[in-house]
């Protein structure tokens, strides 16, 4: 993870948490539901590829739901795979999506 990664800041008007670095823009779509946070869609421009900005925003998105007391719904295949990979984030997923990452098994991302 870079040294010092760009902040992510939560536009919630676009519903998704965004780092801003060198004038592009990486971003991990959510929708709020009662109780739940869906994570949809984590995208980072090629310009900004290598820096491990997805797992910035995943640790963002995660972070958000922990400290909101939502259910972390992961429906981006990113933060699935990065959930596999940190169980110290298993409090805050849905119950049903963890039963069905265990099933899934740990694979690489």
């Amino acid at each position: 993870m870079p040294d010092h990664p760009p902040a992510v800041v939560n536009n919630a008007a676009s519903r998704r948490f965004e780092l801003h670095a060198d004038g592009k823009v990486a971003f991990l779509a959510y929708e709020l539901a009662p109780g739940r946070l869906r994570l949809i869609h984590t995208e980072v421009p090629e310009a900004l590829r290598g820096r491990k900005y997805a797992e910035v925003l995943a640790r963002a998105g995660l972070e958000h739901g922990r400290a909101n007391d939502l259910k972390v719904v992961p429906f981006c295949p990113f933060v699935r795979a990065f959930l596999k990979r940190h169980p110290e984030y298993d409090a805050v997923l849905d119950p049903r999506w963890k039963a069905m990452l265990e099933a899934e098994g740990v694979k690489d991302a």
